[in-house]
């Protein structure tokens, strides 16, 4: 294992070419937020964070995190304001737009680079106002905590984390966040003990320290707030992936790990694949990926109430203006007929109830070895793009979330398979009809 991760250091680390090229955007943007700042009362100061500024970014895919400070009795409303207009006003040359994580924040590109304008409260440890005001915390706890050889052991997990697809804090993805990956080799020291750990780690096992109790699968403490559960947003599946995929590393190390690994597609379950697609209005990557994500888990609902069994499922949208919802069924069309289970005929009232109703419309209604009554009911639909249509058509406002009703009134389409589909949104249909790459370490 340390021949392999000796490997991968070598080449985690940015070249000192990409690394002054990066400063050089960095300082740019950083110089044209300070003098617009500089118009506002209420903004007091001005400071890198993230990565860039803890030295444990990536060269391809590095952002810039600029924080501009608020005095802490500054309104939300001028919080908000103020900080957008600093953040479009400063990056005008290079097409800003707005971003929304628990407050909105500015976002531009220079040479390719994404510049983040976020603001946050200057706040004492513990006085929390915004999401954003642990940050500074962050960077400065991080800065004092990490050595040099411990931030490279930093990026030597997030390329590990990168190659098996769980990298990556926004909503769409739910997976370990940059601090996060700083968190765990503060704790545990070296990629090497941390993946030694995860190999064994129990079921809600907390690493760091706080006297609260957490539900979630494990518990990842925030250094600098012992309230703060960061696994939290971490998504089950990828916290399983992460867990499997440390216990295969340990047990046979390769450079396999940190390259990307295709999944194995199963074809002959295209036409289990049930397809949702829709236009919607432009809005915030982070809003229509919220939004699509609940529409799947209500529509996989309603599809399991219909009789319908939902193996998988996922969301997908190109963040511009196509959105897609994707099912895995066990089968798309179901018998017409299914088993209804009554109460227990010692309960008098209910099982005389559920007999005088079922003898009226059920097919058949009999005793059953279980002690309950049980009566042989006739489904509506029994193909499911049907079935989806007539609920989509009749329970819009319950079944689809508010924000996307609206959209989805304009029109929508449902199919069946792969044949419809772009190359690119083929792919995304295929993870679920495909043995996850993350296994076939396994091999």
């Amino acid at each position: 294992m340390k021949q392999i991760i000796s490997i991968v250091s070598k080449f985690v680390v940015p070249p000192k070419t990409i690394e002054r090229s990066k400063k050089e955007i960095a300082d740019i943007a950083f110089s044209l937020v300070e003098k617009e700042i500089k118009k506002y009362s209420e903004a007091i100061g001005l400071e890198f964070g993230g990565s860039f500024a803890k030295g444990t970014w990536l060269s391809k895919d590095a952002d810039i995190d600029i924080f501009i400070k608020f005095k802490k009795n500054t309104s939300e409303e001028k919080f908000k304001k103020i900080s957008q207009k600093i953040g479009f006003d400063s990056l005008k040359k290079y097409s800003p737009y707005v971003r929304f994580s628990q407050h909105p924040y500015v976002e531009a590109k220079i040479k390719n680079t994404k510049i983040n304008v976020v603001p946050c409260y200057d706040v004492k440890i513990g006085e929390w106002k915004s999401a954003a005001d642990r940050s500074s915390f962050h960077t400065e706890f991080m800065k004092k905590s990490l050595t040099l050889k411990m931030k490279n052991e930093v990026r030597v997990l997030k390329t590990f984390l990168k190659s098996n697809k769980i990298y990556g804090a926004e909503i769409a993805k739910q997976g370990f966040s940059g601090y996060i990956s700083e968190v765990l080799i503060f704790e545990f020291g070296s990629f090497e003990n941390l993946i030694k750990s995860i190999s064994k780690i129990k079921e809600n096992q907390i690493i760091g320290k706080t006297s609260r109790s957490f539900d979630t699968s494990i518990v990842v403490i925030d250094p600098i707030d012992s309230n703060r559960n960061l696994a939290a947003a971490i998504s089950n599946e990828n916290i399983g992936k992460f867990i499997l995929i440390s216990r295969a590393f340990k047990n046979k190390p390769s450079l396999g790990f940190f390259k990307n690994k295709k999944p194995r597609i199963a074809n002959k379950f295209w036409n289990n694949l049930l397809v949702i697609k829709f236009d919607f209005k432009a809005r915030s990557p982070d809003i229509i990926w919220g939004q699509i994500k609940r529409a799947t888990s209500t529509i996989s609902t309603q599809l399991e109430l219909g009789g319908f069994t939902v193996l998988r499922s996922k969301s997908y949208t190109d963040q511009q203006k196509e959105a897609y919802l994707f099912f895995f069924l066990e089968s798309i069309k179901i018998s017409q007929v299914y088993q209804k289970k009554g109460p227990e005929f010692f309960r008098e009232d209910s099982s005389h109830s559920f007999i005088s109703k079922n003898l009226r419309n059920a097919e058949l209604v009999w005793v059953g070895d279980e002690r309950k009554i049980i009566s042989l009911e006739k489904r509506i639909h029994t193909d499911a793009i049907n079935f989806l249509k007539e609920f989509l058509k009749k329970n819009l406002q319950t079944g689809i979330p508010k924000g996307l009703q609206n959209d989805f009134k304009k029109g929508f389409k449902i199919s069946i398979g792969n044949k419809a589909l772009s190359k690119s949104i083929k792919e995304e249909a295929a993870e679920l009809i495909s043995v996850d790459g993350t296994l076939i370490h396994f091999n």
